[in-house]
C-alpha cells in the first residue's frame, strides 16, 4: 500500500493544529502541531532539492534528542531518502565504522562535533549539516551546510511523495551492541505502524492529546517508541539532551510532565533523589520502564515512593513496538494479592503479537518450559543491512529469535530468565544472571549488581557479582552471599562479590555485563558463555 505522508499530516494539522507537538527544553523551541508539519515539509524539500537525496540515498543522523525531534518522524516519510539513526554518544571510532558500512550522501551533526569529524566524514565522501550556526571558519569549509540556512531557502508546501509501506526501507538503525558489535536493522513503514498501533493496544498507557511525554533516553533508540504513538494521539513530545536527573526532576514540574521512559539503573538513582529531596510530581501518571529487568523488590520501592504511575514494555531494536507490557494495575495486583511473581516478569503480550517459546532446534515448548523467546508481528523488521549471514541465522518463518530466554505461564505472563549470551554453567547446572540480580537487588544495601560467570578451575565458571551500595549503606559481601543463599539456593548464589561505585553502562543505559566479564576472562583463551 502507498501512502503520501504530507497528505497525512495535514489532516493531523487540522484535527491538532494548535496544540503543542515538540518541546525542546535545552534550546527553547516549542512547535503547534500546524508549524511542526510547515517546519518538517522544508526540511523534506531540502533534503530532496538543496541537498539532493534521492531514492536509494541514505541521511545519517548524529544528533541530540533537540535535533533529532525534527529530523525522525514526519520528516524522514515526506522524502524518498532512507535515514541512519546513530547515537550520538558512540565513540567516533564506532560512527566511523557505521559510516563506512552505510555510505551516507549527508551527515546532519551537532555543531560542536564538526571540527573532530570533519576529516573523517569529507574522506567518506558526504555533505554536511551542522545544526547550529557555524563560525565563519566553519562555514567556509567545503561541503559544510548551516541547517536553518537550508530550512529559511526551502518550500513549506506538502510534497507529492508516495511511499509503499511494506516494501520502503525508510530507516537504518544500529543494534546496542550490549552483547557484541552492533547490526544494521532495516524498517518499512508499516513497522513504524505497528509501534504506534502497540502503544494504543496497551490502553493502559494512556497516550492521548493530553499526554506530554518527557523523553531523556536517546529517541534515535528505546524511546522512540513513545515519541510515536504520543504523535499520532495528539499530545506533546518533550526532549532533553542529556541525563541531568535534577534538570529531568525540575522539567517534570515546570512542563507538567505525565509520561516519560527511564531505564531501571536511573530509576534507582532517581529513587534516591526524590527520597532525599521530594519534587512535585502530581502531574506524572505514567512511567514505562524496560531495556532490561527490574528487580521486584526495587520496584515495591519505587512504588511506596511515587505512586503506582509504573508500567513495563517489553521491545526490542529488531521488533520496535511493545511486544507486552505489565501495567499499572497488574503491578498494583501483585503487591496487594500476592501475585508478586508478576513484578518480574515483562507482563502479557500485546494483543495481536506472536510470542512462543522454543527448543534450540525452534520446537515450540509447553506453557512453563524456560526455552528461546521467538516473536512473529508487523514490527519485525527486515532484516540486517548488508548482512544476510547474520540475518538468516536470527529470523525463521517469519518469527525473530530474540536470543532471551524466557517462558510463558498458564496466566499468560511472559517471563525474560536471561540473554542466551548471559547464562552461566556453574559445575553443570544453568544459573540466570538476571535471577541472582535481583535476589541482590532485595537487600536493603544495593542499589545495582551485575553478574557474571568468571573462571574457576573445577566448576568451568563461578558465579560472581559487582555490587554498587545505596548512598551511606555498608553491607559485608558475606552477609550479602548468604542473603542470595536464603532467597535461591546455595548453588545459584555468588561465590564472590566486589563493591564497585559504578557499572559499566551502554549509551541508553543498559549495564554491561559483557564489560564486566571481559576483566576476568583477559587472559583465558576459552570464554564460557
Amino acid at each position: 500500500m502507498k501512502m503520501n505522508f504530507s497528505r497525512v499530516m495535514r489532516l493531523m494539522t487540522l484535527r491538532f493544529r494548535d496544540r503543542q507537538a515538540i518541546v525542546n527544553v535545552e534550546r527553547g523551541r516549542s512547535y503547534s502541531y500546524h508549524d511542526y508539519h510547515l517546519l518538517t515539509n522544508r526540511i523534506a524539500d531540502a533534503l530532496r532539492n538543496a541537498l539532493g537525496v534521492g531514492k536509494g540515498d541514505k541521511f545519517l543522523l548524529i544528533l541530540e534528542n533537540d535535533n533529532l525531534s525534527l529530523m525522525m518522524l514526519p520528516t524522514v516519510l515526506k522524502q524518498e531518502g532512507a535515514v541512519v539513526m546513530t547515537n550520538l554518544r558512540d565513540a567516533p571510532e564506532e560512527h566511523a565504522r557505521q559510516i563506512d558500512l552505510v555510505r551516507p550522501k549527508v551527515v546532519f551533526i551537532e555543531t560542536r562535533l564538526l571540527d573532530g569529524y570533519y576529516a573523517m566524514l569529507r574522506a567518506a565522501g558526504c555533505e554536511i549539516v551542522v545544526m547550529d550556526d557555524p563560525t565563519p571558519d566553519q562555514a567556509a569549509r567545503p561541503g559544510v551546510h548551516a541547517f536553518w540556512s537550508l530550512v529559511d531557502a526551502a518550500s513549506e508546501l506538502d510534497a507529492d511523495v508516495e511511499l509503499d509501506d511494506d516494501e520502503h526501507i525508510f530507516m537504518l538503525r544500529f543494534t546496542g551492541g550490549t552483547t557484541g558489535q552492533g547490526k544494521c536493522a532495516m524498517y518499512s513503514i508499516d513497522n513504524l505502524m505497528a509501534c504506534r498501533d502497540g502503544g494504543f493496544g496497551n490502553p493502559d498507557f494512556g497516550f492521548n492529546g493530553h499526554t506530554r511525554m518527557l523523553h531523556v533516553a536517546p529517541l534515535s533508540h528505546g524511546t522512540l517508541i513513545a515519541f510515536i504513538p504520543t504523535f499520532y494521539a495528539g499530545g506533546a513530545n518533550i526532549t532533553l539532551n542529556q541525563l541531568d536527573l535534577e534538570q529531568w526532576r525540575q522539567t517534570v514540574e515546570q512542563q507538567r510532565v505525565t509520561h516519560s521512559f527511564l531505564v531501571p539503573t536511573v530509576l534507582y538513582r532517581l529513587l534516591e533523589l526524590q527520597r532525599a529531596n521530594p519534587r512535585d510530581f502530581s502531574s506524572l501518571n505514567t512511567v514505562i520502564y524496560g531495556a532490561a529487568p527490574m528487580s521486584p523488590a526495587k520496584l515495591e520501592d519505587l512504588i511506596t515512593c511515587f505512586g503506582p504511575i509504573f508500567a513495563q514494555g517489553y521491545a526490542a531494536t529488531e521488533v520496535p513496538m511493545f511486544v507486552s507490557a505489565l501495567d499499572k494495575a497488574e503491578h498494583e495486583t501483585a503487591r496487594t494479592t500476592g501475585g508478586i511473581q508478576h513484578l518480574s516478569s515483562a507482563g502479557r503480550p500485546t494483543p495481536g503479537v506472536e510470542v512462543y517459546v522454543t527448543d534450540a532446534h525452534g520446537k515450540p515448548l509447553p506453557t512453563g518450559q524456560c526455552g528461546e523467546i521467538r516473536i512473529r508481528s508487523r514490527a519485525i523488521i527486515k532484516g540486517y543491512y548488508n548482512n544476510a549471514e547474520t540475518t538468516a541465522a536470527e529470523f525463521a518463518d517469519g518469527a525473530w529469535k530474540s536470543g532471551d530466554l524466557g517462558y510463558i505461564d498458564e496466566d499468560g505472563y511472559l517471563y525474560i530468565v536471561d540473554r542466551l549470551k548471559d547464562m552461566i554453567i556453574s559445575g553443570g547446572f544453568n544459573v540466570y544472571a538476571i535471577e541472582v540480580e535481583a535476589a541482590l537487588a532485595s537487600h536493603p544495601a544495593v542499589m545495582m549488581s551485575a553478574v557474571v560467570g568468571i573462571p574457576h578451575p573445577e566448576w568451568g565458571e563461578a558465579v560472581h557479582a559487582e555490587v554498587v551500595l545505596r548512598p551511606g549503606a555498608s553491607v559485608e559481601a558475606a552477609e550479602l552471599i548468604a542473603h542470595a543463599k536464603e532467597k535461591l539456593g546455595s548453588y545459584k548464589a555468588p561465590k564472590s562479590i566486589v563493591f564497585v561505585e559504578q557499572l559499566p553502562t551502554s549509551v541508553v543505559g543498559k549495564v554491561l555485563r559483557r564489560a564486566v566479564k571481559e576483566k576476568y576472562w583477559q587472559d583465558m583463551q576459552r570464554k564460557v558463555s
